[in-house]
Protein backbone atom coordinates (compact mmCIF):
# COMPACT_ATOMS: atom_id res chain seq x y z
CA UNK A 1 0.00 0.00 0.00
CA UNK A 2 1.49 3.61 -0.93
CA UNK A 3 0.64 5.95 1.62
CA UNK A 4 -0.28 9.66 -0.69
CA UNK A 5 -0.62 13.04 0.48
CA UNK A 6 -1.69 16.23 -1.71
CA UNK A 7 -0.75 18.87 -1.55
CA UNK A 8 -3.04 22.52 -3.01
CA UNK A 9 -6.09 19.70 -1.62
CA UNK A 10 -8.87 21.17 -2.47
CA UNK A 11 -8.18 22.29 -6.03
CA UNK A 12 -9.63 21.76 -8.95
CA UNK A 13 -7.01 19.20 -10.00
CA UNK A 14 -6.23 18.08 -6.55
CA UNK A 15 -10.16 16.84 -5.78
CA UNK A 16 -10.15 14.22 -8.75
CA UNK A 17 -6.81 12.85 -8.17
CA UNK A 18 -7.64 12.27 -4.16
CA UNK A 19 -10.98 10.65 -5.03
CA UNK A 20 -9.36 8.27 -7.51
CA UNK A 21 -6.96 7.37 -4.74
CA UNK A 22 -9.85 6.54 -2.35
CA UNK A 23 -11.49 4.67 -5.10
CA UNK A 24 -7.92 2.79 -5.50
CA UNK A 25 -7.52 -1.07 -3.78
CA UNK A 26 -3.36 -0.14 -3.93
CA UNK A 27 -3.10 3.69 -2.25
CA UNK A 28 -4.07 5.36 0.80
CA UNK A 29 -4.63 8.71 1.27
CA UNK A 30 -2.98 9.36 4.52
CA UNK A 31 -2.38 13.71 4.56
CA UNK A 32 -4.25 16.65 2.81
CA UNK A 33 -2.14 19.76 2.47
CA UNK A 34 -3.43 23.41 2.14
CA UNK A 35 -3.06 26.35 4.74
CA UNK A 36 -5.86 28.21 3.05
CA UNK A 37 -8.24 25.36 3.93
CA UNK A 38 -6.73 24.23 6.87
CA UNK A 39 -9.04 22.09 9.49
CA UNK A 40 -11.59 21.26 6.21
CA UNK A 41 -12.09 17.35 6.10
CA UNK A 42 -12.16 15.45 2.74
CA UNK A 43 -12.29 11.80 2.46
CA UNK A 44 -11.99 11.53 5.80
CA UNK A 45 -8.80 13.31 6.29
CA UNK A 46 -8.25 16.25 7.85
CA UNK A 47 -6.78 18.95 6.11
CA UNK A 48 -3.27 20.47 7.49
CA UNK A 49 -1.59 23.86 7.19
CA UNK A 50 1.54 22.40 8.58
CA UNK A 51 4.33 20.53 5.91
CA UNK A 52 5.72 18.78 9.56
CA UNK A 53 2.15 17.21 10.02
CA UNK A 54 2.13 15.50 6.64
CA UNK A 55 3.02 11.89 6.82
CA UNK A 56 3.18 9.90 3.27
CA UNK A 57 5.11 7.79 1.06
CA UNK A 58 4.09 9.81 -2.04
CA UNK A 59 3.30 13.58 -1.83
CA UNK A 60 1.25 15.10 -4.88
CA UNK A 61 2.10 18.95 -5.79
CA UNK A 62 -0.97 20.60 -7.20
CA UNK A 63 -0.47 23.78 -5.43
CA UNK A 64 -0.29 27.37 -7.49
CA UNK A 65 3.15 28.31 -9.54
CA UNK A 66 3.81 30.98 -6.62
CA UNK A 67 4.44 28.31 -3.95
CA UNK A 68 5.24 25.14 -5.43
CA UNK A 69 9.37 25.11 -4.89
CA UNK A 70 8.55 26.29 -1.24
CA UNK A 71 6.76 23.41 -1.09
CA UNK A 72 8.70 20.69 -2.97
CA UNK A 73 11.54 21.96 -0.88
CA UNK A 74 9.73 21.03 2.30
CA UNK A 75 9.10 17.56 0.91
CA UNK A 76 12.27 16.72 -0.33
CA UNK A 77 13.80 18.02 3.38
CA UNK A 78 11.00 15.36 4.81
CA UNK A 79 12.64 12.90 1.97
CA UNK A 80 9.36 12.01 0.17
CA UNK A 81 9.17 11.04 -3.43
CA UNK A 82 6.94 13.87 -4.98
CA UNK A 83 4.73 13.77 -8.30
CA UNK A 84 4.02 17.69 -9.63
CA UNK A 85 0.87 18.56 -11.19
CA UNK A 86 1.58 21.87 -10.98
CA UNK A 87 2.05 24.15 -14.08
CA UNK A 88 4.51 26.45 -15.05
CA UNK A 89 7.69 24.53 -15.28
CA UNK A 90 9.60 26.38 -17.94
CA UNK A 91 13.35 25.33 -18.49
CA UNK A 92 14.81 28.02 -16.12
CA UNK A 93 12.26 26.55 -13.11
CA UNK A 94 13.07 23.29 -13.86
CA UNK A 95 17.20 24.10 -13.22
CA UNK A 96 16.07 25.70 -9.67
CA UNK A 97 14.16 22.08 -9.11
CA UNK A 98 16.98 20.25 -9.73
CA UNK A 99 18.88 22.45 -7.90
CA UNK A 100 16.55 22.41 -4.57
CA UNK A 101 15.70 18.65 -5.56
CA UNK A 102 19.78 17.26 -5.71
CA UNK A 103 20.59 13.74 -6.69
CA UNK A 104 20.30 11.60 -3.31
CA UNK A 105 17.35 10.93 -1.90
CA UNK A 106 13.48 9.89 -3.56
CA UNK A 107 12.54 11.09 -6.64
CA UNK A 108 10.66 14.04 -7.78
CA UNK A 109 8.46 13.77 -11.22
CA UNK A 110 6.89 16.95 -13.06
CA UNK A 111 3.97 15.83 -15.01
CA UNK A 112 2.68 19.16 -17.48
CA UNK A 113 -0.41 16.99 -18.37
CA UNK A 114 -1.96 13.79 -16.29
CA UNK A 115 -4.00 13.27 -19.32
CA UNK A 116 -2.99 9.65 -21.35
CA UNK A 117 -4.00 11.61 -24.52
CA UNK A 118 -2.72 14.72 -23.83
CA UNK A 119 1.02 12.76 -23.43
CA UNK A 120 0.54 10.94 -27.08
CA UNK A 121 -0.07 14.38 -28.61
CA UNK A 122 3.05 15.86 -27.26
CA UNK A 123 4.85 12.21 -28.06
CA UNK A 124 3.58 12.08 -31.57
CA UNK A 125 4.37 16.06 -31.98
CA UNK A 126 8.03 15.28 -31.33
CA UNK A 127 8.15 12.44 -33.26
CA UNK A 128 6.52 14.08 -36.22
CA UNK A 129 8.69 18.04 -35.73
CA UNK A 130 11.74 16.49 -38.07
CA UNK A 131 9.27 15.87 -40.94
CA UNK A 132 7.89 19.27 -41.19
CA UNK A 133 9.24 23.14 -42.36
CA UNK A 134 7.48 24.79 -39.09
CA UNK A 135 4.99 23.68 -36.37
CA UNK A 136 3.51 26.03 -34.08
CA UNK A 137 1.29 25.50 -30.72
CA UNK A 138 -2.11 26.76 -29.65
CA UNK A 139 -3.41 26.67 -26.26
CA UNK A 140 -6.66 27.24 -24.58
CA UNK A 141 -7.14 26.86 -21.01
CA UNK A 142 -9.82 28.37 -18.52
CA UNK A 143 -9.76 32.04 -17.71
CA UNK A 144 -8.24 31.77 -13.89
CA UNK A 145 -5.46 29.76 -15.39
CA UNK A 146 -2.87 31.30 -13.02
CA UNK A 147 0.06 30.76 -15.92
CA UNK A 148 0.68 31.06 -19.62
CA UNK A 149 2.17 29.51 -21.45
CA UNK A 150 0.79 26.11 -20.04
CA UNK A 151 2.66 23.51 -18.28
CA UNK A 152 2.01 21.57 -21.34
CA UNK A 153 2.44 23.55 -24.05
CA UNK A 154 6.09 24.53 -22.50
CA UNK A 155 7.09 20.92 -22.41
CA UNK A 156 5.62 20.09 -25.96
CA UNK A 157 7.81 22.98 -27.29
CA UNK A 158 10.80 21.91 -25.86
CA UNK A 159 9.92 18.04 -26.97
CA UNK A 160 9.12 19.41 -30.80
CA UNK A 161 12.39 21.81 -30.16
CA UNK A 162 14.49 18.80 -29.51
CA UNK A 163 13.14 16.51 -32.19
CA UNK A 164 14.39 19.33 -35.05
CA UNK A 165 11.13 21.72 -34.69
CA UNK A 166 10.89 24.66 -35.02
CA UNK A 167 8.63 27.98 -36.35
CA UNK A 168 8.44 30.31 -39.13
CA UNK A 169 10.75 33.88 -38.68
CA UNK A 170 9.55 35.64 -41.86
CA UNK A 171 6.88 37.86 -40.34
CA UNK A 172 7.49 41.07 -38.63
CA UNK A 173 5.62 41.92 -35.34
CA UNK A 174 3.34 45.03 -35.77
CA UNK A 175 2.49 44.64 -32.28
CA UNK A 176 4.48 43.08 -29.68
CA UNK A 177 3.64 39.63 -28.67
CA UNK A 178 1.21 39.11 -32.02
CA UNK A 179 3.61 35.91 -33.14
CA UNK A 180 3.19 34.27 -29.06
CA UNK A 181 5.76 33.60 -26.70
CA UNK A 182 9.19 31.51 -28.36
CA UNK A 183 10.10 28.43 -26.41
CA UNK A 184 13.38 27.40 -27.69
CA UNK A 185 12.14 28.71 -31.18
CA UNK A 186 8.82 27.17 -31.66
CA UNK A 187 6.09 29.65 -30.93
CA UNK A 188 3.48 29.00 -28.22
CA UNK A 189 -0.45 30.92 -28.55
CA UNK A 190 -2.11 31.04 -25.15
CA UNK A 191 -6.06 31.79 -25.39
CA UNK A 192 -7.83 32.34 -22.15
CA UNK A 193 -11.60 31.86 -22.31
CA UNK A 194 -14.04 30.99 -19.02
CA UNK A 195 -15.34 27.92 -20.99
CA UNK A 196 -12.74 25.77 -21.60
CA UNK A 197 -10.94 23.37 -19.52
CA UNK A 198 -7.94 22.31 -20.96
CA UNK A 199 -7.14 22.22 -25.29
CA UNK A 200 -3.86 22.33 -27.16
CA UNK A 201 -3.17 22.38 -30.92
CA UNK A 202 0.15 20.96 -32.42
CA UNK A 203 -0.02 22.26 -36.45
CA UNK A 204 2.75 21.37 -38.38
CA UNK A 205 3.79 22.33 -42.03
CA UNK A 206 5.28 21.84 -45.15
CA UNK A 207 4.92 23.27 -48.31
CA UNK A 208 1.01 22.08 -49.52
CA UNK A 209 0.24 20.46 -46.34
CA UNK A 210 -0.64 21.14 -42.97
CA UNK A 211 -1.30 18.24 -40.09
CA UNK A 212 -3.09 19.26 -36.94
CA UNK A 213 -2.47 17.32 -34.01
CA UNK A 214 -5.03 18.06 -30.74
CA UNK A 215 -5.77 16.99 -27.52
CA UNK A 216 -8.86 18.17 -25.62
CA UNK A 217 -9.96 17.16 -22.05
CA UNK A 218 -13.60 17.91 -21.10
CA UNK A 219 -13.38 17.18 -17.35
CA UNK A 220 -10.67 17.55 -14.69
CA UNK A 221 -11.22 13.59 -14.20
CA UNK A 222 -9.12 12.81 -17.37
CA UNK A 223 -6.34 13.74 -15.14
CA UNK A 224 -6.83 11.16 -12.29
CA UNK A 225 -5.80 7.84 -14.03
CA UNK A 226 -2.52 9.67 -15.34
CA UNK A 227 -1.96 10.49 -11.75
CA UNK A 228 -2.25 7.43 -10.39
CA UNK A 229 0.07 6.40 -12.89
CA UNK A 230 2.79 8.86 -11.42
CA UNK A 231 2.05 7.99 -8.21
CA UNK A 232 2.42 4.05 -8.78
CA UNK A 233 5.73 4.75 -10.61
CA UNK A 234 7.56 7.51 -9.22
CA UNK A 235 9.19 5.17 -6.57
CA UNK A 236 10.98 2.96 -9.10
CA UNK A 237 12.46 6.05 -10.32
CA UNK A 238 16.35 7.36 -10.07
CA UNK A 239 16.59 10.41 -7.24
CA UNK A 240 16.78 13.67 -8.95
CA UNK A 241 14.33 15.19 -11.31
CA UNK A 242 11.94 13.51 -13.90
CA UNK A 243 9.75 15.19 -16.48
CA UNK A 244 6.98 13.84 -18.13
CA UNK A 245 3.93 10.89 -17.70
CA UNK A 246 5.27 8.64 -20.33
CA UNK A 247 8.79 8.49 -18.31
CA UNK A 248 6.84 5.91 -15.99
CA UNK A 249 4.33 4.86 -18.75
Amino acid sequence: MIRVAISGAGGKLATPIADAIAASDDLELTALYNPNRAGAEMHGVTVTGAPSEVDADVVVETAHPDVVLDNLKAWRDKGLAAVVGTSGFTPERLELLRGIWGMDGPAVLVVPNFSIGAVLMMRYAAEAASHFEAVEIIERHHSTKPDAPSGTALATAMGVASGGGVSARDSAELVEGARGADVEGVRVHAVRLPGLISQQEVVLSNLGEVLSIEHLSTSYESFASGALIAIRGVGDLAPGVHLGLDTVL
